[in-house]
């Protein structure tokens, strides 16, 4: 790697952070200044101030979430070589990171359970060789993400969120400004998108309540997550 560089830790527990400063400490790394922020405001303050060469970046950090801060660093600075580093491989990260991530911006996504060499490979790859490095399980994600036959469309997933936020039809429409219909026909898609279309019929087809169940099984193929639902309340109540 190249020599007296500086980098950002942005990770909000102890143990990670530490971790994190001893890998990125060992003069073999070559970096001379390490900054640390434990929340995404603190973060992205640092990173606009003193534009660090390379960050690493938790994606669930308190006050302002990693791909946020991704987004507001990425508008001042388009090719601020990034390393997201998570416990989650969820689709909604994924989903988030491609919206802001500028055309041809260099930047990693490495989950937590890493050993300490992964990650050294992954940072020369991203901060030193400039090559995109994708954790192997979070890849996965992205191909069912791209699957243009299987994966929900951004408007599809748009509605997806508003109902497991709690949303009717009717609001989904005024928010999304769209008809009433088009609110429906999407609704259909994810049914049959998330296999709702393939329950078995009888008793069980009269247990399931359609759209508390697409939500129930997007939570639990990590389509969608606490956190980013959580984010999402906040600025529905905020409005």
């Amino acid at each position: 790697m190249a020599q007296g560089r500086s980098i950002l830790i942005v990770e909000d527990d102890l143990l990670h952070r530490e971790f994190l400063r001893k890998v990125v400490s060992d003069p073999v790394m070559g970096f001379i200044d390490v900054q640390e922020a434990c929340d995404g405001e603190t973060g992205l303050d640092i990173a606009l101030t003193y534009r660090p060469d390379a960050i690493i970046l938790d994606l669930q950090i308190p006050k302002i979430n990693g791909v946020d801060v991704a987004k507001a660093i990425w508008a001042k600075t388009p090719q601020a070589p990034i390393l997201f580093w998570s416990n989650y491989a969820d689709e909604a990260y994924v989903r988030g990171i491609a919206k802001v991530a500028p055309p041809d911006t260099v930047y990693g996504y490495l989950l937590k359970s890493a050993s300490s060499g992964r990650l050294e490979r992954a940072m020369k790859g991203i901060f030193d060789d400039k090559q995109t490095i994708i954790d192997y399980e979070v890849v996965g994600i992205q191909k069912r993400a791209r699957d243009k036959y299987e994966a929900l469309t951004d408007v599809e997933y748009e509605v997806l969120l508003d109902i497991a936020l709690g949303l009717t039809d009717s609001a989904i429409s005024e928010r999304l400004n769209v008809s009433m219909r088009t609110v429906q026909s999407r609704l259909q898609s994810i049914y049959s998108k998330l296999g709702l279309s393939n329950e078995p019929n009888g008793n069980r087809a009269a247990t399931f309540n359609r759209r508390n169940r697409a939500v129930a099984l997007a939570l639990i193929s990590r389509q969608i997550n606490g956190k980013t639902l959580e984010t999402l309340n906040k600025n529905l109540n905020g409005r």
